[in-house]
């Protein structure tokens, strides 16, 4: 078990500030319990047992500031392992940050931005991969992504990565035995064998690894989903219809929506970030062309176009060169309007086009049934426990690793020596310790830590 190391004594705001049932001031270090302490009235919390919770009065110069709560936690088991302290009081701006501010005149530091979880890290208490699963876990947008970030939080990445980490390790000191303990005269060609079963074998688990990247991606930040068409076909009322919510401009003006608008919808359980464009055609109106040229280049990043043509009405040349633009995209194209009488081409377009109506909800559960097909039915026949790489810090990192085991593979085939091969192995195996921050440098521990929000 890790020591945990001596810091000051930090706390700040956990709850989101403004109005609110409850907000809560945390404390993190040593003095926690006696800052408090000098501030609450009520039992005296250097003597009451952990994880318990007691009802006073936060006080200033004899002056009740507010009813409170507060939670005591003694270390080593709490998330810093730490004595850490709750102060659980009234919701609210004022109350909250008058609050903080007594703490911080009791001889607490304000903390920075993710320092307790950091202090975690530091304290032994979970790797880097776990810390930020913390963010991922904040940041979930549906029920799947939760479950991702809460697997990685429980360590299914870190048990992963560490255990092939054991393995190069292992082969690394069989190596070492072979090279320095030669008892027979085809050492070299055992240890040759040796390297290539195991590199290959080290290679198909990352390979596998990096296979589920790009589901975690989506897990993690959405489907980037442009919704693209001439003005007026519905664009708009299809993103409301899929939000509930009326979100987005919805009038019968052409040009109405000027700009980019994005929001998130759960499909089945998985982010969609839908991105509501201005229509796509030729303009004279100098803000409307900005929002063009911001259309275009949505389409071009989009991981899936919903393509929505008017089936109200014949062709028009800007559809049918939308159909050109979008045709090597990942694409669902959609007949909207078909509430009103049809008139379009249906032998122009493509075959599997969706007939919908956005305003009287026709077949929109045909279209989440498609994208779901699209994306994701693949990875619903993977095994429910599965571990996805989600984080680009992680994917870059298991590339990298790869690139150091094609070159132990690489040299395997020219014949080089063994202890050259060495070098290589030993730097996949250090390549893989920056992901559960065995071997991350300071200055990017500091940087990861510093994205996120202040109380956490």
């Amino acid at each position: 078990m890790s020591i945990t190391k001596e810091f000051d004594t930090i706390a700040a705001i956990s709850t989101p500030l403004g109005e609110g049932a409850i907000g809560i001031v945390r404390l993190s270090g040593s003095e926690a319990i006696t800052l408090a302490n000098q501030i609450f009235k009520g039992k005296d919390l250097d003597n009451v047992p952990s994880h318990t919770i007691h009802y006073g009065h936060i006080m200033d110069k004899g002056q009740v500031v507010d009813e409170v709560m507060v939670t005591v936690m003694k270390e080593p088991k709490t998330f810093t392992r730490e004595h850490i302290v709750e102060i659980n009081t009234h919701g609210g701006l004022a109350v909250t940050n008058e609050i903080l501010q007594l703490v911080l005149k009791t001889g607490a530091r304000l903390a920075e931005p993710g320092e307790f979880t950091k202090r975690a890290f530091l304290n032994g208490r979970i790797d880097l991969t776990q810390a930020e699963a913390v963010m991922d876990l904040i940041r979930a947008k549906t029920d799947k992504a939760m479950a991702n970030a809460i697997g990685q939080l429980e360590g299914s990445l870190s048990q992963l990565i560490n255990s092939i980490r054991d393995e190069i390790l292992a082969t690394l000191a069989q190596v070492e035995v072979n090279i320095d303990y030669p008892e027979y005269d085809d050492v070299e060609e055992m240890t040759t064998a040796l390297l290539r079963e195991k590199t290959e074998s080290f290679e198909q688990l990352l390979r596998q690894l990096l296979k589920t990247a790009k589901q975690g991606k989506i897990l993690r930040e959405g489907l980037a989903t442009a919704i693209i068409g001439r003005p007026n076909v519905g664009k708009s009322s299809l993103l409301n219809n899929l939000l509930q919510e009326d979100k987005a401009i919805v009038t019968d003006i052409a040009g109405t929506t000027r700009d980019v608008i994005e929001e998130y919808v759960n499909i089945n359980g998985l982010p969609l970030k839908l991105i509501d464009t201005a229509g796509i055609r030729e303009t004279d109106d100098i803000v409307e062309q900005i929002g063009v040229e911001r259309s275009k280049k949505a389409l071009e990043e989009a991981d899936l176009v919903l393509l929505v043509l008017n089936s109200s009405e014949t062709l028009t040349e800007q559809d049918r060169r939308l159909l050109d633009l979008s045709k090597d995209t990942p694409r669902l194209v959609l007949l909207n309007k078909t509430d009103l009488p049809q008139r379009i081409e249906t032998d122009q377009i493509p075959q599997d086009a969706i007939p919908i109506s956005a305003l009287t909800n026709q077949n929109m559960d045909q279209l989440e049934v498609r994208i779901n097909q699209l994306f994701f039915e693949q990875a619903q026949q993977l095994e429910q426990d599965a571990t996805y790489l989600s984080n680009a810090r992680h994917i870059s990192l298991i590339e990298q690793a790869l690139e150091s085991l094609q070159a132990v593979n690489d040299g395997l085939a020219l014949g080089m020596p063994v202890d050259l091969l060495q070098i290589d192995l030993t730097r996949t195996w250090e390549i893989l310790g920056e992901i559960t921050g065995d071997a991350a440098p300071d200055e990017l521990i500091t940087q990861l830590f510093s994205q996120f929000c202040l109380g956490k």
